[in-house]
């Protein structure tokens, strides 16, 4: 049987939304993002990309490039319930779907095209169902595999649908530069100019010794994906690999106090969002950007599972100690991983989880009724 997979993307999706719900925000050039000094996009509608801005991008940046564009404030709640609603959408078309973000996600749709005449009719009802539910459109990529349908979506953005063939895929990618392998930045590229690698196609045919050059350990995988071969699964959203919550500063951090209290508040977010899912982890990663923007992560694995703000924290703070800081901090994240529905661990110590439990619980329906910054830890 057939393999087939789909990406959908959701097109410019927080400053669709404001477009959506502000219909005098149609056609122009909408930034979505942090309005700090030290923010930065996290969406632009199609409209200010003509102008140069981007996702990622400084705040700062954007309004030199286009001064005349509306600048909003992101809306999480609003745009989580959206997502929440084509994410529901996604689970009425297929039982194998893998949640990327809050925007976009893999679907194994292998064998449902016997519901319909065929795959393409089949992403366009999925299409369809978006825009009647929500008033947003999304772009779809179909193809053999996760690799090629990720970058087939992102071929004929807005409102796109591209499918690739196996027959043809190793053909139609061939041409494409080879950043649009996800993974392959300016340092990799300009490794591959050396050796005159600058498509695909010329990464497919190439020596794999050259391009263990280049990628050491990866190399395969690389040539691989340039040949148009990825065998991963999808992986359905209860599988998630982690959750977190980072944040930017609007001044750099310097003090120790400063510091760990910044990382209490990131694990109070980050245990909240744990424990709303049902779900317990074993590794806790905390991610640090200096003001250099050189950023570095540690982890560290608890032999217990962890799921309340405190066990959290605990860990994270003996990553803390390990980190000189030389330099300010811009950026601080807390995320654990290795997670497993709460139901499958054991309960152990049961007087003192007895006990985080209550606290616990107490803060999480402060923050399950007026949100996560409703309270924090002192």
């Amino acid at each position: 049987m057939q393999r087939w997979i789909m990406h959908v993307d959701m097109d410019a999706f927080f400053a669709s939304v404001e477009q959506l719900d502000n219909p005098e925000l149609r056609g122009l050039p909408v930034i979505v993002g942090g309005l700090s000094g030290r923010g930065v996009v996290s969406t632009c509608s199609y409209e200010a990309r003509k102008f140069g801005v981007h996702s990622a991008m400084p705040m700062h940046m954007a309004r030199r490039l286009c001064p005349q564009g509306v600048y909003i404030q992101g809306r999480m709640q609003r745009y989580k319930e959206l997502s929440d609603k084509i994410m529901d959408i996604f689970r009425s078309f297929s039982p194998l779907v893998e949640q990327l973000s809050v925007d976009e996600a893999f679907l194994d749709v292998t064998g449902m095209e016997g519901l319909y005449p065929d795959v393409v009719t089949l992403a366009k009802a999925i299409k369809n169902k978006i825009y009647s539910d929500t008033g947003l459109h999304a772009s779809v990529g179909i193809a053999p595999n996760k690799f090629l349908a990720k970058l087939a979506s992102d071929l004929e953005k807005p409102d796109g649908l591209v499918l690739i063939k196996p027959e043809t895929a190793a053909a139609f990618i061939a041409p494409m530069p080879v950043r649009k392998i996800f993974g392959i930045g300016k340092a990799a590229e300009e490794q591959l100019l050396q050796y005159g690698i600058n498509t695909i196609g010329k990464i497919a045919a190439a020596d794999i010794k050259i391009l263990q050059k280049v990628f050491g350990i990866n190399a395969q995988t690389v040539h691989d994906l340039a040949r148009g071969i990825d065998n991963r699964p999808v992986v359905n959203e209860t599988e998630a690999k982690s959750i977190g919550k980072e944040h930017t500063y609007d001044k750099d951090l310097y003090d120790e106090n400063d510091l760990r209290k910044a990382v209490r508040d990131l694990c109070g977010e980050t245990g909240w969002r744990l424990r709303r899912r049902g779900l317990i982890g074993y590794t806790v990663t905390l991610k640090v950007k200096f003001s250099s923007f050189k950023t570095i992560t540690r982890s560290i694995t608890s032999e217990m599972p962890v799921a309340y703000d405190e066990e959290i924290y605990a860990l994270a703070l003996k990553l803390l100690r390990q980190v000189k800081f030389t330099e300010g901090v811009r950026l601080l994240g807390v995320s654990i991983s290795h997670l497993e529905s709460e139901d499958a661990a054991p309960v152990l110590n049961f007087n003192e989880n007895e006990r985080l439990k209550k606290r616990n619980q107490a803060v999480d329906l402060l923050k399950n009724r007026f949100g996560e910054g409703i309270i924090k830890r002192g």
